[in-house]
């Protein structure tokens, strides 16, 4: 059983999905050796590939 991808839980506004979150996620990576996330695009790709994560049900394969 897969759990992702998920509904949003209020039409297109997700209260869950915030520059919080994005923020919370870009400190995990750094914490794990990965270069710290700093520019305004790179927060933006983050935000677009973890909202592909979580909503879309388009598979892309990147690997």
């Amino acid at each position: 059983m897969n759990n992702y991808p998920v509904d949003p839980k209020e039409d297109d506004r997700e209260p869950r999905f915030t520059f919080s979150l994005i923020h919370d996620v870009a400190d995990l990576l750094a914490c794990k050796g990965y270069p710290k996330v700093e520019s305004s695009q790179d927060f933006v790709r983050l935000q677009q590939a973890l909202y592909e994560f979580l909503y879309s049900t388009e598979f892309c394969h990147y690997f």
